[in-house]
This record gives C-alpha cells, sequence and structure tokens, in this order.
C-alpha cells in the first residue's frame, strides 16, 4: 500500500489525481488531501440543480464533477479527504463499509462515537461528518470520502442551497443531511493540520507494507494534463449534467414571466418565455438566439451584448432568470 499525501490544495489537481492514480497505476494508494473551498458532484448529477449559482459565482467557487457517483459533498480547509484506490476481484469490488472501516475506526480511536450509516455515510449523534462515494474500473476501485472536521458550516449550506422545484431531469439527487465538525466531539482538540498527520499515521501502520509515495514529475504533469483536458473544463464539470428541463417564475417591470427551457449535453434546446411585459417581441428575439448556445452564464451574457442593443439591467436579468 503506497500512501500519499497531496501536496496540492487545488480541487481540480485533487480530483483528477484519482483518476489518474486509478487508471494509469497499478498499486494500492491511500491518498489524502485538503481542498479550497470547492463542491464536488458526483457524475450523474445535474450540477445547477444541487448549487446555489450565484452564491458560488460571487465567491469564485469552483464545481468540479468526479467520476464516482454519490450526491454532493463540500470541501473547504477544514475538510480532510481520503482516496483509497485498490486492486480487487471483478464483481466483488463495491464494498462501502469495508473501504470505510480503517477511517471510522481512526475516529473512534480518539473517542469519536462514530458509526456507519445507511447511506453510507459516518455519522456522529445520527449527523453526517463524512459522504463516501466509490467507482469501479476494470479490476480496481475508488473509494473515497470526506471527513468534515472544521468546515465552514455555514459557508456549506449557502453554496448547497437549492431550489428543489426548478428543475426536472433523471439525474442522481443529493439527499439534504444535518452535519457536524468532527472537532466539536475531540476530548483533547488538534489543528486540522494535526488531524490530518494522525489520520496518514494511523492509516499507515493499518495497512501491511506501507509506504510513503512521492509524485513524481511525469505523475504531476499527467495529472495535470488530465485537469487541463478534462477536470477544468465547463464541457466535464457542467454540460456533462442529464439532460433536464428548467422552468422559473420571476418578473419584469412588475409583470410576471414565466421561462421554461430545455438543455441537453450542456446546450439550451429550446426555450420558451411566457410574458405580458411591453418588451414580450424583444425577450422573444432573445429566446430565438438562445436556442443552441451553451447554459453557462457567461456565454448568455455575451450572446445577447452581441446581439442587442440593450440595458445592462436587461442583460443581468435574462443571466440570473434562466438558470
Amino acid at each position: 500500500m503506497f500512501i500519499l499525501d497531496s501536496p496540492s490544495n487545488d480541487p481540480y489537481f485533487n480530483i483528477a489525481a484519482e483518476e489518474y492514480l486509478m487508471k494509469e497505476k497499478d498499486g494500492d494508494f491511500t491518498f489524502i488531501y485538503i481542498n479550497d473551498p470547492s463542491i464536488i458532484i458526483g457524475k450523474h448529477q445535474n450540477a445547477y440543480a444541487e448549487i446555489n449559482l450565484s452564491y458560488t459565482r460571487k465567491k469564485g467557487i469552483p464545481v468540479v464533477r468526479r467520476i464516482s457517483g454519490g450526491g454532493t459533498v463540500w470541501h473547504d480547509p477544514g475538510n480532510v479527504n481520503f482516496s483509497f484506490i485498490l486492486n480487487g476481484e471483478e464483481g466483488k469490488l463495491v464494498n462501502f463499509r469495508q473501504y470505510a472501516s480503517p477511517v471510522l475506526s481512526y475516529l473512534q480511536s480518539l473517542s469519536v462515537q462514530a458509526e456507519f450509516g445507511s447511506r453510507n455515510e459516518i455519522l456522529v449523534n445520527g449527523k453526517k461528518i463524512s459522504g463516501n462515494a466509490e467507482h469501479v474500473h476494470r479490476n480496481r476501485v475508488l473509494h473515497h470520502g470526506t471527513l468534515l472536521f472544521s468546515s465552514d458550516l455555514e459557508a456549506l449550506q449557502a453554496a448547497l442551497e437549492r431550489d428543489l422545484g426548478r428543475y426536472k431531469d433523471k439525474a442522481v439527487q443529493s439527499v439534504p443531511s444535518q452535519v457536524v465538525n468532527i472537532l466539536d466531539f475531540l476530548v483533547a482538540p488538534v489543528s486540522v493540520k494535526e488531524f490530518r498527520e494522525n489520520l496518514i499515521g494511523y492509516l499507515s501502520s493499518s495497512f501491511k507494507d506501507a509506504s510513503r509515495y512521492e509524485l513524481s514529475g511525469s505523475d504531476v504533469a499527467s495529472i495535470e494534463e488530465l485537469v487541463s483536458r478534462k477536470y477544468s473544463t465547463w464541457k466535464w464539470n457542467i454540460g456533462y449534467s442529464p439532460k433536464y428541463q428548467m422552468t422559473r417564475q420571476t418578473e419584469w417591470n412588475d409583470k410576471p414571466v414565466i421561462i421554461h427551457l430545455e438543455v441537453e449535453k450542456g446546450k439550451i434546446i429550446s426555450i420558451r418565455i411566457q410574458s405580458d411585459t411591453l418588451d414580450r417581441e424583444l425577450f422573444d428575439q432573445i429566446a430565438g438566439i438562445l436556442s443552441g448556445v451553451d447554459h453557462e452564464p457567461g456565454e448568455i451574457r455575451e450572446i445577447i451584448s452581441r446581439n442587442f442593443l440593450v440595458k445592462p439591467r436587461m442583460i443581468d436579468y435574462f443571466v440570473e432568470a434562466i438558470f
């Protein structure tokens, strides 16, 4: 077992590193990392349906899609992430409880009364401290999870605040959970740095023939290439979302406006706007040029600005209204 402590806090890099270690390496790995504030969504989720888009854009919080299924999780400097990348027998690779057991044992060694939940999470007093997900590739499995140690729970709630009725799709939806920080349950408080180092030490002693691994220059270059090609792209992180419909009722000049759009592979394939405003004809013209456009705020703004001589207020309205 190789023990790898990531040298990076870049969520694009670390999520790409998981895929690289799984698909390009042969050995078993334990990979520990902490990301800068970011939202990590499951492979089969509708990104916009899982996040508070206006908050994440305002705060510059990246949304990164991982290769495993499951729900959306929050990462920040108070959240320690663990990944186990292991070889096994095809057909017998999925086992959440088994792979999470070393982490559960570590928490219990700190006198944290942690237990494994029915949704493959780790709980303390019935509240979530860790979400887990898995992905199988040939004879290898990636099992990874979060450990909310001292996360900003207010930012977590704000970033993941959702309008549940706005989107219709067949995507995997996150199940809301009450969350708490591990730090609140420690008898002897430690820093997140110490918690991380102690976790690495505990896992190193738990696995036979464990040895430390450091990324080579070639490893880093390959991971960065994967970031550039996939993990930093809008096409993967947002555009990969399953086909969805969005309906929203807003107002323009005190008149109700109902917007309905359908999106497939990240592109708007149809958009309808119902309104009794004096600008209805202009609204219809704007809707006409948005068909076939990426459902992405920056592109929407650029398309409207380029094709219509309208006030910034109207552009801002559309950028806000169709998300």
